[in-house]
């Protein structure tokens, strides 16, 4: 689906017409796991589907995701082993909802902008949806980021598969907005991510400068803008250049 919104939104704009927010997240949620969730009824099916991933969050900032047991997410939530066995069987099963979230969202930024005229708007418009969404889902965004080590070794690829999708991606729309070697548009996009990455990580240093999530944005399409204007053509200074 195509989002319509102005060239440069704002993170107020884009909120007006996200398709994930934390008003319909949790339905998202059982949308897709709905084979898993025993509990049918939806007022409570929500509820407590906040209280575990609450929770997790919680706990994972605490002791960590692999230090943590599903004693303690019981203990955290008020339900009881059989009462969360309601809605995961294990903690790969909560980690894995938690990581097809991101991963999802992470496939479709690209999509919500394919109709924008121009490739460095697409770049643009998909540069400030990744970081809009990371603010919507900051505390989903940190847990996959940081606690992907402590993931099943499947789990471990699908995260770096989609990490490197959403790469590509970039690169693409770099390449696209005139930037002629390959190489230097891979590693553009890489560093784009890593930035990107640095907001909702280390969400205390733009804090302590009062830097809101609007002018986190401007800074990194103005960044990149800059990047793509001034990248060389290396091809021909690589050595295995024939």
């Amino acid at each position: 689906m195509d989002l319509t919104l102005p060239p440069r939104f704002s993170f107020a704009q884009f909120k007006q017409v996200a398709p994930v927010n934390a008003s319909n997240l949790l339905e998202f949620i059982i949308e897709r796991h709905g084979k898993r969730i025993t509990v049918k009824r939806t007022d409570a099916a929500h509820e407590n589907l906040r209280k575990i991933f609450d929770a997790t969050f919680k706990l994972a900032n605490r002791v960590g995701f692999a230090g943590m047991s599903l004693r303690d997410l019981c203990k955290d939530t008020g339900l009881s082993m059989g009462g969360l066995y309601g809605y995961i069987a294990s903690k790969d099963d909560l980690a894995a909802m938690i990581e097809d979230v991101i991963r999802h969202v992470g496939s479709e930024i690209p999509k919500w902008f394919n109709s924008l005229p121009s490739a460095s708007d697409r770049l643009d418009a998909m540069l400030r949806g990744h970081i809009f969404m990371s603010e919507l889902l900051q505390p989903w965004f940190y847990f996959v980021f940081m606690e992907s080590r402590s993931l099943p070794q499947t789990q471990k690829k699908v995260v770096r598969d989609s990490e490197l999708a959403f790469q590509r991606d970039l690169s693409r729309l770099i390449i696209a907005s005139g930037v002629q070697d390959c190489i230097c548009a891979e590693m553009a996009a890489a560093h784009c991510q890593a930035v990107i990455q640095d907001w909702y990580v280390k969400r205390w240093k733009f804090k302590q400068l009062n830097v809101s999530v609007d002018a986190f944005a401007d800074s990194v399409s103005h960044l990149v803008k800059s990047l793509v204007r001034e990248l060389p053509d290396t091809s021909m200074l690589r050595p295995d250049h024939t």
